[in-house]
């Protein structure tokens, strides 16, 4: 199918495309004088022997110029709260579907901007006037325009999850320290209010002794209803005229376009989507796995799977990840409950669910309300803790316990920068990035373990220092996945 032509992109791939890895390795492995509006990343990196490999930055006083990759649906929601920033300039629009009614509203606030349908072209044509990129696609196309932007040197917010594969985040970290470029996962509240109150009470020993942590997410999701007997992906449909189909299913193995795939419905599938667990466990774990010092888990149970289908995520799940002892902290439990009616119990006097009016609302329309709103409960040695998602700050119950607390509890710094704030004001090395992938990876990796759990329905033990599942031959296949398609095989090697 011919594609539609948006301004500096050509209808066909350019034939003599410089090979990924090439570039990233001329990019990293020579010393070069390049504009500081081009290099943003770390204002000196050096390779491992110590060479000096480029010394340049945005300048304080610049804006931070962005090229975004998605930009409809929750990338257009990411756009708009970088552009609020006012720290900004967006320089180039790219999305697979240049001409659809989510994409519509950026391109008119955008005129300016350089217009892609294929990531690589953008690179290619216009890499030079832009020091990072947005990542704002489905979660299995995060980790090759990921790795592509980090290899030319450029910084990189990418929504969560990181990635699909335990294998793709793996390389995802190991490429953000080869390159050296600042990197931040979109786990908003992780610049919030919880995150720092989090980190203050562990810190004042209000937080320990943690052997226990519900977490619950059980509003309605997209698959919920569907035909649990499916055995095949829906048929084939025409793609729409203004729709790269090819690029939009980048590495991953070929399936013909449906409109069940596309528009925040690729979430349901196994190939695509992280399902309600990728979708919400950053938004909920993130404080405690990080200030708890979690890592990785030694065990992945499935205790509840209800509406199993092999294509789509189940209509119900509770999954249990068990930690070691880590330090001064015990072992630990977190269980994880997704499903209209699989709520968990709750302690007396846990009070009433609140849903944190901050949160940003759901591409498709509002949150949908549901029994117990998304949050988790932390059962230390002497309190227990409830808490919601995102920046939603815990509160120590029952109320009794809370008031006893009061006058013990620090007093938490409020957070210098929103999420957004946080990553441009990295680049231009003001800040550090909170959740960058050596951060964010882990995290993202437990879920590409719970997500197994639910794709094979059994229980996982996992080798945390070699990295590998330990009794299940197909599910530590799976760790790295299919092979990707052909021409995308350069971007796992790091």
């Amino acid at each position: 199918m011919m594609k539609k032509n948006f301004n500096d992109q050509s209808s066909s791939k350019k034939n003599d495309r410089r090979k990924f890895l090439k570039k990233g390795a001329l990019a990293f492995g020579a010393a070069t004088i390049v504009p500081s509006h081009v290099l943003f990343a770390k204002p000196e990196i050096r390779s491992k022997s110590g060479e000096l490999i480029r010394r340049a930055s945005v300048v304080p006083s610049d804006k931070v110029n962005l090229a975004c990759i998605g930009i409809g649906n929750r990338g257009g929601q990411v756009m708009n709260a970088i552009q609020s920033t006012g720290m900004a300039n967006i320089v180039a629009l790219c999305d697979v579907d240049m001409g659809a009614k989510h994409t519509l509203d950026q391109m008119k606030k955008h005129p300016k901007a350089h217009r892609f349908q294929d990531f690589r072209d953008m690179f290619d044509k216009v890499g030079g006037e832009f020091d990072a990129v947005t990542v704002g696609t489905p979660d299995f196309s995060h980790f090759p325009i990921t790795m592509h932007a980090m290899a030319e040197g450029k910084g990189v917010y990418v929504e969560k999850p990181l990635a699909r594969t335990f294998n793709e985040i793996e390389l995802l970290m190991k490429a953000a320290d080869k390159y050296g470029v600042v990197t931040q996962m979109g786990n908003q509240g992780h610049s919030g209010a919880n995150y720092f109150q989090f980190k203050s009470w562990v810190d004042a020993g209000i937080i320990k002794d943690v052997k226990k942590i519900t977490c619950h997410m059980n509003s309605a999701r997209r698959w919920h209803g569907w035909d649990t007997g499916m055995s095949s992906f829906p048929p084939a449909e025409p793609i729409p005229s203004t729709m790269d189909w090819d690029t939009w299913l980048g590495t991953a193995q070929p399936h013909d376009y449906n409109k069940d795939f596309i528009n925040g419905q690729w979430r349901c599938w196994y190939d695509f989507g992280m399902g309600a667990l990728g979708d919400w466990g950053a938004h909920i774990m993130d404080a405690f796995h990080q200030f708890l010092d979690l890592g990785l888990p030694y065990e992945v149970d499935p205790v509840k799977i209800e509406g199993y289908n092999k294509l789509f995520y189940p209509q119900s799940t509770t999954l249990a990840f068990k930690f070691p002892k880590r330090g001064k902290h015990p072992k630990l439990t977190v269980t994880w409950y997704d499903g209209v009616d699989n709520v968990p119990e709750v302690p007396e006097g846990y009070g009433t669910s609140e849903l944190d009016a901050n949160i940003p609302a759901a591409s498709n329309g509002k949150i949908q309300p549901s029994k117990l709103n998304p949050g988790k409960i932390i059962y230390g040695k002497d309190l227990t803790f409830k808490g919601g998602s995102h920046s939603s700050t815990l509160s120590i119950i029952p109320e009794e316990a809370a008031k006893d607390m009061a006058d013990k509890l620090p007093v938490v710094p409020e957070s210098p920068s929103n999420h957004f704030e946080n990553f441009l004001l990295a680049c231009k090395g003001e800040e550090k990035t909170r959740s960058p992938f050596e951060v964010a990876g882990p995290l993202s990796q437990v879920f590409t373990l719970g997500t197994l759990a639910q794709r094979l329905d059994t229980k996982l033990k996992f080798d945390r220092k070699k990295k590998v599942i330990t009794n299940n031959s197909l599910a530590n296949e799976l760790l790295v996945g299919e092979p990707p398609r052909k021409g995308w095989e350069d971007y796992y090697k790091v």
